[in-house]
């Protein structure tokens, strides 16, 4: 039996609170489980070298971990004068899988950033990121409407993100940290609410995996997702 009596496909519990941040234009503390992340999107001005003049926008994002996040202190990589390889592969994976979900060319020469500290980390960070900072983002979004900056919200298509495993050789949905750190196999799938992919990133730990596993790795996957577009929804009522 999983942590919680949980069954494989069951994904641990769900708390989005938006407008987390007072001074954010668009921002939420999203949890799943013990996993919390407070995601936060700022609004600036201008964009990088390669999009000037182009009248198209950016969205990139920040990632880190807060020293206590973790059983034991992780140190801040400022300290440490460079980020980790897996800070950075972080970073570029939510900025992906929210560009491809926004219209660009309605957002003006303007950067969204978006920002993603983790302050208590139980598994499935990177994935409570993206779906958290969808949130943050259409609230930024929702924030230049009413300031006249945007004509609407131009989002595309919601997105969210979740993990699947095999563990035991069972097939669970959304590990928490202790069943994440000892499967065979550990998949993060990242769709929006067509059921299309943005990002499959899939690994065996232990013994590889067929296609059988595979399927059924995104097909459990798929439906924690939707469940999870659902909760945005929820919040983002009146909004997009």
């Amino acid at each position: 039996m999983r942590n919680k009596e949980r069954k494989f496909d069951e994904m641990r519990n769900v708390k989005i609170q938006p407008n987390f941040m007072e001074f954010a234009e668009g921002s939420c503390l999203f949890e799943i489980g013990n996993t919390k992340v407070i995601c936060t999107a700022s609004v600036v001005e201008g964009v990088p070298p390669f999009l000037r003049g182009k009248g198209k926008g950016w969205i990139t994002s920040e990632y880190g971990l807060l020293p206590r996040s973790c059983k034991s202190r992780v140190s801040r990589e400022s300290s440490k004068g460079k980020q980790t390889g897996r800070t950075h592969e972080i970073q570029r994976l939510v900025g992906r899988s929210l560009r491809s979900v926004v219209d660009m060319s309605l957002l003006g020469e303007r950067t969204i950033w978006i920002d993603c500290d983790v302050i208590q980390a139980d598994g499935g960070t990177r994935c409570a990121s993206i779906t958290g900072s969808f949130i943050a983002l259409c609230l930024a979004l929702g924030w230049m409407k009413d300031k006249g900056l945007i004509k609407k919200v131009n989002i595309k298509h919601f997105v969210a993100a979740i993990s699947a495993g095999v563990h035991n050789g069972k097939i669970l949905l959304d590990l928490d940290y202790s069943e994440d750190s000892t499967a065979d196999v550990d998949m993060n799938l990242v769709m929006t609410d067509e059921g299309k992919f943005i990002e499959v990133q899939g690994t065996a730990e232990g013994q590889p995996f067929n296609i059988e596993e595979m399927d059924s790795l995104v097909k459990v996957g798929q439906k924690g997702i939707f469940e999870l577009i659902e909760k945005q929804r929820a919040v983002l009522k009146g909004v997009v």
